[in-house]
């Protein structure tokens, strides 16, 4: 893949993580709005990353959010992960149900960045309030709240988190936000002025040095 040599950012050797995101927040609780943010935007952009490269993940999950020692976000397994095509559809169910887009529950097929989205927006909710937006005794109940895509806005939440969960958690999947959107939502960048997220860029091959 050619995502490969980017991947060594991206992804965390276990030995040298503090450890997922998901023990974190069941040791320490929700996060704070601007905790939540630093962490989000850099979840944000190594999607993206995998997105430019046509590698959508499918298993996004706080499970899958790693911390190195200095806190900073890495994205882990991979095993689900898949080349999509702009015009091809995928069609394979996969990855954890709670972060899962109601269109696999329905058995659709999908283009790929727009479950990732999905998943992203259920990653957000789940930092800032420490619990899933939806959840189940079992599997059918669980997909039974998925598709009626109602979710609890907890008191402590601003207004301007939740205008952009909204944008993620659209049950159409085609009016789902994109995340070259987020990175310009005002929520993303409260406390980033002049430092806006923006998608990355490989840096230039410097060939008089070669």
């Amino acid at each position: 893949l050619a995502l490969a040599p980017r991947l060594a950012s991206l992804t965390c050797p276990s030995s040298l993580c503090a450890g997922e995101v998901f023990d974190y927040l069941v040791s320490h609780g929700r996060m704070k709005e601007k905790e939540a943010r630093a962490k989000f935007r850099q979840i944000v952009s190594a999607v993206h990353y995998c997105h430019q490269k046509n590698i959508v993940h499918r298993d996004l999950k706080a499970e899958n959010l790693l911390l190195d020692a200095d806190a900073n976000i890495k994205i882990a397994d991979f095993g689900f992960s898949n080349e999509f095509t702009l015009g091809s559809k995928l069609d394979t169910f996969c990855g954890s149900p709670p972060y899962a887009a109601p269109e696999l529950f329905q058995g659709k097929k999908y283009d790929g960045p727009e479950v990732d989205i999905w998943s992203l927006g259920v990653i957000l909710y789940t930092l800032v309030s420490g619990s899933l937006p939806f959840d189940g005794q079992n599997l059918k109940e669980l997909r039974e709240r998925v598709l009626r895509g109602k979710y609890r806005v907890p008191f402590y939440m601003s207004t301007d988190c939740e205008n952009i969960l909204r944008r993620f958690l659209v049950l159409n999947p085609a009016k789902r936000c994109t995340l070259e959107q987020i990175m310009k939502d005002k929520w993303i960048n409260i406390g980033y002025e002049g430092d806006e997220l923006k998608p990355y860029r490989e840096p230039e091959e410097d060939f008089a040095d070669a």
